[in-house]
């Protein structure tokens, strides 16, 4: 029987359908010197005995030192984590310079508000294809309560804000807008006077009746990401909810990508998609990006990401 071939990144983007968290699991080499990685193929495994599992690619530059060490921990990562994230899944130099962290009881580094912890000894390695899986049997581990960072289809969600979001707009009808990037460039809908796009809300699933309106929109493959804004807008009675969300490369069938130039300089439908676009185009330039709680003449902006977090 032959081997069935896939195409690898059609296959990588099924397997992202799944949510997960996000983890960095992290280790010391021979001359004591932290090491981690990114993962989001973590598991329990069992709890008599307390055993856990991550993956690791064997292509990985941490591979040999990290499937050496004897023990290795698994930081599971805060909402408020995504630039954690970034950091160790990128090839940074001094990746733990960037992070506030501290040796477990068995050595192994722990960082500072995550949503758990686990230090663990190495239970076993088991080679699977291209990746290898370790086994740890638990010796140490904290529960912080802070509910932990979600990834699906290659963006961040945060489970708690989304929450809240969809909470606050209980009592009023609900409006879901974008803003949907394109390599720096925002979605916008009209001629002489634009928008940003929105839908109403259908069933219980907010991000998935936005992608399903965006991708209908534009016939770009749409990936929703961080909540943007949540705000009350007294003029028509409503409450919107606007997600960051990426578009894939190609031509919009309607609307049009604006350059950030271009945006902030454009007329539009109202001051509340003034403001939204206008905060992007300023946030995108730093690389810091907020979420807006409040109503269309005033709130607060919650730092919840950065700009790496966009890839």
């Amino acid at each position: 029987m032959g081997v069935t071939e896939f195409d690898p990144r059609a296959l990588r983007d099924a397997f992202g359908a799944f949510a997960t968290g996000v983890t960095v699991v992290t280790a010391n080499d021979a001359a004591g010197r932290p090491i981690g990685f990114t993962a989001n193929s973590f598991t329990s495994v069992s709890l008599d005995p307390p055993l856990l599992l991550v993956c690791l690619a064997k292509t990985s530059r941490n591979y040999e030192t990290m499937t050496g060490a004897e023990r290795f921990a698994v930081n599971i990562l805060s909402e408020a984590q995504k630039d954690v994230s970034n950091t160790f899944a990128r090839p940074v130099e001094d990746r733990f310079a960037a992070v506030d962290w501290r040796k477990g009881p068995n050595g192994c580094p722990i960082f500072s508000q995550v949503a758990a912890w686990f230090e663990c000894s190495k239970q076993d390695l088991i080679e699977a294809g291209d990746h290898v899986i370790m086994i740890g049997r638990v010796t140490a581990f904290e529960n912080s309560g802070l509910n932990g960072l979600g990834y699906v289809r290659g963006g961040y969600f945060t489970p708690r804000l989304a929450g809240k979001a969809v909470s606050a707009a209980v009592g009023g009808e609900i409006r879901l807008g974008a803003v949907l990037e394109q390599h720096g460039s925002v979605y916008l809908l009209g001629d002489e006077t634009l928008s940003i796009p929105s839908c109403t809300v259908e069933g219980d699933d907010p991000a998935r009746t936005l992608a399903a309106h965006l991708e209908q929109l534009t016939g770009l493959s749409v990936t929703i990401g961080f909540l943007y804004s949540v705000y009350e807008d007294k003029s028509d009675g409503r409450q919107h909810i606007v997600y960051h969300a990426l578009a894939g490369d190609g031509v919009p069938r309607e609307g049009r990508f604006l350059g950030p130039d271009a945006a902030a300089a454009a007329k539009f439908k109202n001051p509340a998609t003034a403001d939204i676009v206008n905060r992007f185009v300023s946030e995108s330039t730093i690389g810091n990006f907020g979420m807006y709680f409040g109503d269309e003449t005033g709130g607060t902006v919650h730092p919840i990401a950065k700009k790496d977090a966009r890839s």
